[in-house]
């Protein structure tokens, strides 16, 4: 059996095409048109990703994703007709993993979606953590922790704080920081990464207002900070 993944989509034609195109490429999709059946399925049963709508017709996709994260980091992948930025934003906010628009090309939501599951997938063999004071950085856990206490970050956040951890002490532009996480270096250019970096000083620094640990070098791009002024 493929990878496991649940489709929110209230459009049942729509999800029986993503569904027939992704089965013969080894997933096992389940589709849910409803939230309250999607959220009662991922109760149920566990899943290597999340395909959700946002327009649903008992609860929008927005609320169905923060109560995701309430509980699960299951990778999300959020699915919508509404292209502006500010929704993707907030879905961002909300903790979704990525963001494809409608309508999509079969072969991006491919692409996408063995992204998010690879973030998910430890490499082989195994790297000591990187540490920065009280700050560990699992790369083969995938955990980011302050003072051993485990902080909430997507699979995308986490690949962005590795990065730059990997890189401490050099300053890396939004193109440079989008190859090493494997991403469209178009993103670079517009607000998505912003919010990443924002939910990663939440999830890591004491003052997210002011930072120590990761920086922002104006008209520039990152800095990881290699020697932090700890408490």
């Amino acid at each position: 059996m493929g990878e496991r993944v649940l489709m929110i989509e209230d459009d049942a034609a729509l999800a029986k095409l993503v569904g027939d195109y992704l089965r013969p490429l080894g997933f096992d999709v389940t589709a849910a048109g409803t939230a309250a059946g999607g959220l009662a399925a991922l109760g149920r049963e566990p899943f290597a990703a999340v395909l959700l709508d946002v327009m649903l017709p008992d609860l929008d996709g927005f609320e169905v994703c923060r109560r995701i994260r309430a509980g699960s980091d299951v990778p999300v992948l959020m699915l919508t007709a509404r292209g502006q930025d500010e929704d993707r934003i907030v879905g961002l906010e909300l903790g979704a993993d990525d963001y494809l628009p409608k309508p999509f090309n079969p072969r991006e939501l491919l692409a996408r979606l063995r992204a998010v599951l690879r973030r998910r997938t430890p490499a082989a063999g195994r790297s000591a953590p990187l540490r920065f004071g009280r700050l560990e950085i699992d790369r083969d856990a995938r955990i980011a922790r302050v003072d051993g206490e485990e902080r909430a970050l997507t699979g995308y956040q986490f690949d962005l704080l590795a990065a730059l951890a990997d890189s401490a002490g050099r300053v890396l532009g939004r193109e440079a920081l989008m190859e090493k996480v494997g991403r469209d270096t178009a993103e670079a250019f517009d607000r998505s990464i912003d919010v990443h970096v924002s939910r990663i000083r939440a999830a890591i620094e004491d003052d997210p207002r002011h930072p120590r640990r990761l920086l922002t070098v104006r008209g520039a791009g990152y800095v990881f900070a290699k020697k932090q002024d700890e408490d």
